[in-house]
């Protein structure tokens, strides 16, 4: 890999009118919601939390209004322009919707509500200074102050009649009582402090605990500690003897409100009938695919048998964390320098991405994206469970071309590389699941087109992923709008949600689980990676049959990509224009 393959930045572009809008809008989620400020690199709010309380959500969505005010009446000057007014506009409008539909009111989940985001943000705050920890130590002692508005709000839920399901508080109750005591989350992250910097495993040599620190931030952090774990406490409490007894059993949440939850999560309108029916006829043709490549891998195998055979294969296995972070960034590397060369552009402040080991046991991959001036790098972060020595390679192989390149490090980093064209807004915050997730499903495919999954197993790897998504399309869908179920026995709920998911995935049960109260609680979220993917190559087969002849697919992605984070029905129409 040579400079010379690296592309050429575009040209500087004078902010209009609807960039300034745009602009102070991103200035305005940061004052209230501070959060997603961190999430961005914006660190002047690293130490205070927003209002998490009814008039915290008033004073949001009186924002929202005036800045879709200022939208509707600006004039876009050109097709950049028009992407982030079209964009933005459709936002702000389904968040307008969505506080008149009161989802506030019930947003409480297993994976992706205050509950956790008041917790998770410490995830990708910087530790490496004093000056950080006493930043950190701060924010620690705002913690209650957010818990106790978030209580208001779902006690509000409780008087209007608008909870979540039982299955929900339940699971959160547990999780906040993690984050309360002396082993909990807070404690445990004040006792690292001197010893812990951001990105770097355990045991890296530095000067161990507390009292590596002055004596007052030491004290801060404990007292910090302290609050915040008694926010936590607070919270179970109130779940537990408030909303528990209130909350329905039921968990679908109906068709209507599952239309703008799917609005919300893919930035389109879908038939979700269609979709659902698409759902089961794609999860039939990938165990029909998977099957296939079983007997390849051994002969006469069903698929149980040939993942059997593949965890048996020693040569197919990594030992320990620290093997797994070697193989990850060597595999990274790998693709970023073959594929700048031949399918993408990749700046060279995209080539930089680092594979880490999470600080946190929870399971799971997952991709933070760079800073605004890339001071920050993408990072691809890799949560090991506890007692979770071996990994096998074929299965996750397809994983780190999901998070990292051509996945989710070149969509979003190539975003942020974008500044000279587009605003803050487009760069850092716009976007949706469907588009993003969309487009690691997407990656892993071409990534098989191109033939780095030409290995049988690695094949297997990514349509075991694969097969799931597709399964939580039909399984998302026909929960919430309780549809028939596949066997005909009665409507889907819970229970057969998990005996279906069961017979779809080759993970533990303790992860089938959790993954159904995920989608359970969170409508619409997990059809958005599979219908997200259909989405782009729909796209993809419509740019091609424009081109013709003169079609590229380094063009097509080129083309994509530069547009940043939008919706996916403005990607389509942008890319027709």
């Amino acid at each position: 890999m040579t400079d010379s393959t690296s592309p050429a930045p575009l040209p500087a572009r004078v902010p209009t009118a609807i960039d300034d809008i745009a602009e102070r809008w991103v200035d305005t989620i940061v004052t209230l919601q501070p959060t997603l400020g961190t999430y961005i690199g914006r660190d002047e709010a690293n130490d205070r939390y927003g209002d998490y309380s009814p008039a915290g959500h008033a004073a949001y969505l009186s924002e929202v209004r005036s800045t879709l005010a200022e939208l509707e009446a600006a004039t876009p000057a050109d097709a950049v322009d028009l992407v982030t007014l079209t964009d933005l506009s459709s936002e702000l409008r389904l968040t307008v919707e969505s506080a008149a539909a009161q989802l506030e009111l019930r947003d409480l989940n297993v994976i992706e509500s205050p509950s956790q985001q008041i917790r998770d943000v410490y995830d990708l705050m910087p530790t490496d200074t004093t000056e950080d920890w006493e930043v950190v130590a701060t924010r620690f002692a705002g913690v209650g102050d957010a818990i106790d508005g978030y209580i208001e709000t779902l006690r509000q839920g409780i008087r209007s009649g608008v909870t979540p399901a039982k299955r929900q508080v339940r699971e959160v109750i547990a999780q906040a009582r993690k984050n309360s005591g002396e082993d909990g989350f807070f404690h445990n992250l004040a006792r690292s402090a001197g010893s812990t910097s951001s990105g770097e495993p355990e045991g890296a040599g530095r000067v161990g605990g507390t009292d590596a620190l002055p004596p007052s931030i030491a004290k801060h952090l404990t007292l910090g500690a302290d609050l915040a774990s008694q926010g936590y406490e607070r919270l179970a409490e109130f779940l537990t003897t408030e909303l528990l007894p209130v909350a329905p059993e039921s968990d679908g949440v109906g068709r209507e409100l599952y239309e703008l939850e799917s609005r919300k999560f893919l930035g389109a309108t879908i038939d979700l009938d269609e979709t659902y029916e698409w759902g089961v006829d794609e999860l039939a043709r990938m165990v029909a695919e998977q099957e296939s490549i079983a007997r390849e891998i051994l002969p006469g195998a069903s698929v149980l048998e040939a993942i059997a055979f593949l965890e048996n294969d020693q040569s197919r296995k990594l030992h320990g964390s620290a093997a797994l972070q070697e193989w990850m960034q060597a595999t990274s590397d790998r693709a970023i320098a073959e594929l700048s060369v031949t399918h993408f552009d990749i700046p060279q402040e995209i080539r930089a991405l680092e594979c880490l080991i999470a600080p946190t046991n929870e399971g799971g991959i997952y991709y933070t994206g760079p800073t605004d001036d890339f001071s920050r790098p993408g990072r691809m972060w890799w949560s090991v469970p506890e007692g979770v020595t071996e990994f096998d390679t074929w299965r996750e192989l397809t994983t780190v071309f999901h998070e990292g390149v051509p996945g989710h490090h070149l969509q979003i980093g190539q975003a942020v590389y974008n500044r000279s064209t587009l605003n803050t807004w487009r760069r850092q915050l716009a976007g949706t699941s469907g588009h993003a997730e969309g487009w690691a499903l997407y990656a892993e495919r071409l990534m098989q087109e191109l033939g780095y999954l030409d290995d049988p197993a690695d094949r297997l790897g990514m349509l075991d992923g694969q097969r799931l998504r597709a399964a939580r399309v039909v399984l998302d869908i026909g929960v919430h709008l309780g549809k028939p179920r596949l066997d005909g026995s009665g409507v889907w709920d819970a229970d057969y949600a998990l005996e279906f998911l069961r017979a779809n995935v080759n993970m533990n049960d303790g992860f089938i689980r959790f993954e159904v109260n995920r989608y359970l609680g969170w409508p619409g979220q997990a059809p958005s990676y599979k219908v997200g993917q259909r989405i782009w190559e729909q796209a993809r087969d419509d740019f091609q049959r424009r081109e013709g002849s003169a079609f590229s697919m380094r063009e097509f992605h080129r083309r994509a990509l530069n547009l940043g984070g939008v919706g996916l029905d403005t990607l389509t129409s942008a890319l027709r224009a």
